[in-house]
């Protein structure tokens, strides 16, 4: 099928991107949008290219706070060797993300803006508790990633706002954060269960935990009922698996070509129980050696 003509727009700065929006459609990877231009999902007819912004693609890391820039792509991610110890849970999605090709294109604003259940970067972020800067013409504010999704690839992202950037508390020493990407394959596939959890430890009690499920709901979402089962607690086997149990009781998936409903529930179970106890047993270790 041939692509329709577009009316391309390609400003020098963030202002001049800004002041193309609403009319124009944002284009930054293009690895989704492209692909739903051309099956006519999307009827945009004039885009604006926002790979001239530099500051697009920062990663400013220090002791306090991790920021990204929403056009830093996921090769970025994989060539900053700070992002490892940083985000573990983003630097492992990243690894995971599609193919080498793809990975130097799709950017994580768009990965988040494409609203699917299955976006690999999403639960990672919301294992972090990350928030989004949006920004307009009149300026930006922030919203937890937590609170973005209001629906089945609808989010609080207003037309003529891009996001341009992301933070997170930077993770203290006695946290572990890990992710899982369930697949048909290794690599280049979409995902059948993705899970992220982060794990904080003070003493012998979890005293933060997170837990965020991909492609078993409407929207990428936290299985807060399931971390309030080890906040505050002593973790045990019986505790993990209770919390692992809720979370998938709080997941509601589809049967698709790629899996059951059954089975994806039953991942979640797995998975949840798996890094979950890896994570804590991680932060004894760590304890142990010091």
């Amino acid at each position: 099928m041939m692509m329709r003509e577009l009316e391309l727009e390609m400003p020098g700065d963030l202002q001049e991107s800004l002041a193309c929006l609403p009319e124009a459609t944002p284009l930054a990877g293009g690895t989704n949008l492209l692909v739903d231009i051309r099956a006519d999902r999307e009827q945009s007819k004039r885009l604006v290219w926002l790979g001239n912004i530099d500051a697009f693609r920062e990663i400013k890391i220090d002791a306090q706070q991790v920021s990204i820039g929403g056009g830093t792509t996921l090769s970025d991610i994989i060539h900053c060797p700070a992002m490892a110890e940083a985000a573990p849970s983003l630097f492992g999605a990243a690894r995971v993300f599609g193919g080498q090709m793809v990975r130097n294109r799709a950017t994580v604003a768009g990965n988040i803006c494409s609203g699917s259940p299955a976006a690999d970067t999403v639960p990672p972020l919301l294992s972090l508790d990350a928030n989004i800067r949006l920004t307009n013409t009149k300026g930006c504010h922030t919203v937890p990633l937590d609170q973005f999704y209001t629906g089945f690839k609808k989010n609080m992202r207003k037309q003529d706002e891009l996001i341009t950037g992301l933070s997170w508390t930077a993770p203290s020493p006695n946290t572990a954060n890990l992710f899982y990407k369930l697949a048909r394959r290794k690599g280049d596939a979409i995902t059948v269960v993705g899970v992220a959890v982060t794990v904080t430890r003070e003493g012998d009690r979890c005293t933060r935990a997170r837990i965020a499920l991909g492609a078993v709901g409407t929207t990428v979402f936290r299985a807060k009922d399931a971390e309030a089962i080890l906040t505050g607690r002593i973790l045990s086997e019986k505790l993990i698996g209770d919390a692992a149990q809720k979370a998938m009781e709080q997941s509601n998936p589809i049967d698709d070509l790629r899996a059951s409903a059954d089975y994806r529930r039953h991942s979640v179970n797995v998975l949840t129980r798996r890094l979950i106890a890896q994570a804590w047993q991680s932060l004894r270790d760590k304890e142990t050696d010091t």
